[in-house]
């Protein structure tokens, strides 16, 4: 599926602690995130932070936030958030299939 500009919308931050060296963590969550979503997302961006912050925003909303849901989200849930903020009528494969019973 190839992005057309005139249908993505979706923006996505990832908030990364740059004390805690956390850019690698949040470049390959960016990656992955790009590559599911290349048709939905209008802009990705990793925004340095500092405090141990690790925190993923759809909208401005979070999805993810270390602090709330307790470390890092593994990239198939945080796939999940994701989708269900930019594209609810998407299925995720495999994904889907293996988290069946985990999601609401």
């Amino acid at each position: 599926m190839t992005a057309d500009p005139a249908t993505a919308t979706a923006h996505i931050e990832i908030h990364y602690c740059t004390q805690c060296r956390w850019l690698l963590r949040a470049a390959w969550m960016a990656q992955e995130l790009l590559t599911t979503f290349e048709a939905e997302i209008a802009s990705l961006a990793l925004v340095p932070g500092t405090g141990g912050v690790f925190e993923v925003r759809v909208e401005g909303v979070p999805v993810w936030s270390r602090v709330a849901d307790g470390g890092f989200p593994g990239i198939s849930e945080l796939k999940r958030r994701v989708r269900d903020r930019i594209a609810p009528e998407r299925e995720l494969g495999h994904l889907d299939r293996a988290g069946r019973g985990r999601r609401e």
